[in-house]
């Protein structure tokens, strides 16, 4: 397979991982296999990190001195978003090329990285490498940046902990040194059922649901005045209640609503503030009428996912090198979210930047343009440059 592995394009890579189909409540374990398969083929150590199910699985990989410390990871995750619902002119997991774009589910989000990754595999053997470049392949971030979690918990344990991380997100090839980070809530509501006809006997779940979105409401308004940064788009902290459910027939009083929000933070957001506000208001405006009709009542609040908002640290040795391969000499800031705060979190430098643009992600006919896979391999070749 070695010979076969040395001369794949990052296109011939693409078509083959665009085949998997890794949306995120399926098995990445196909995939991981392939690719597994393709650097041993090469000599290449490979490591892997199921989850406890063993349906999902993480891998790391190093390439170059296996004695030397730090180096440079590439990450980048196998998951993509589902296609139920969107009117895709082509088939979602078959490449199909056509007027130098590249059309598949995950060709921009972001398995166009992925195979530029591989790719490149050959070009960094045969290069006298001084520092290692580590790969490191996760699942599950498109449902809040779950699986990468167990592999980074072993940076520095049994896996190496990398210098600098490069997060291989949609970014044109331009340096991303800021990002913000989802928080996600779900809240319960229990009142008591009644005859809808004696509604006085019972408690409104729903009711007091809504109450608690018109505080939502009233946060939103507060995060946007107060709570801004001019350079995302849009250039505050959003606030999205995301879905709601309760309620049994109309004739009964529902006894139980759930509901979720998303907070999309700014770097610096104190998110248990958020919490504590929602908290305190339906204590002293909610729970006292409720359990004047029904004690059993109650409202549960829960942070359910958090992933970090990313700022990289003043004189990031990530974001100086990304510049310096990229040719660039000014950095940017996005709204969507990454892995790249995770992993500075466990002490690596991160920053994000890889091929295609965010706008084509997640979408019907989602595709990324050849041209932006060419200008990740030199940026990948300039890396290997730079670690010889």
């Amino acid at each position: 397979m070695s010979q076969d592995a040395s001369n794949q394009s990052p296109i011939e890579l693409l078509d083959r991982l665009v085949s998997f189909d890794t949306t995120s409540h399926k098995t990445n374990v196909p995939l991981i296999g392939f690719v597994a398969d393709y650097l041993t083929g090469l000599g290449v150590e490979v490591r892997l990190i199921p989850n406890e199910a063993g349906d999902k699985i993480n891998l790391c990989a190093t390439i170059g001195p296996k004695d030397a410390v730090g180096g440079i990871g590439l990450s980048g995750h196998t998951d993509v978003v589902p296609v139920v619902g969107q009117d895709w002119q082509t088939d979602p997991f078959r490449m199909t090329a056509r007027d130098g774009r590249l059309y598949g589910r995950g060709t921009t989000d972001m398995k166009g990285y992925l195979a530029c990754v591989l790719a490149s595999v050959p070009m960094f053997q045969a290069r006298q490498l001084s520092r290692p470049i580590h790969i490191f392949f996760s699942y599950d971030e498109e449902i809040g940046c779950v699986g990468v979690r167990p592999m980074i918990d072993q940076l520095g344990k049994e896996l190496p902990m990398p210098d600098v991380v490069f997060v291989g997100e949609p970014t044109g090839m331009r340096v991303v040194d800021a990002h913000k980070g989802p928080a996600r809530w779900e809240v319960d509501v229990i009142g008591r059922a009644a005859h809808s006809s004696m509604a006085h006997l019972g408690v409104n779940a729903i009711h007091t649901a809504g109450d608690l979105i018109g505080e939502l409401r009233r946060i939103e308004d507060d995060l946007r005045q107060n709570c801004r940064d001019d350079r995302f788009d849009p250039p505050y902290a959003t606030l999205q209640v995301t879905k709601i459910e309760g309620g049994t027939a109309n004739n009964i009083v529902p006894r139980f609503c759930r509901m979720g929000f998303e907070v999309r933070a700014l770097p610096g957001l104190d998110i248990t503030a958020i919490s504590q506000r929602l908290t305190d208001y339906a204590d002293a405006n909610c729970l006292p009428p409720m359990r004047a009709v029904a004690e059993e009542a109650t409202i549960a609040i829960e942070l359910v996912n958090w992933v970090p908002p990313f700022a990289a640290t003043t004189g990031s040795p990530a974001v100086a090198l990304a510049l310096r391969l990229a040719g660039d000499n000014h950095t940017e800031a996005v709204s969507y979210t990454t892995e790249a705060g995770l992993f500075q979190a466990a002490g690596a430098a991160s920053v994000v930047c890889g091929p295609g643009y965010i706008a084509q992600a997640h979408t019907a006919d989602e595709w990324i343009a050849e041209e932006e896979l060419l200008r990740c391999m030199a940026f990948l070749e300039r890396l290997a440059d730079w670690a010889e």
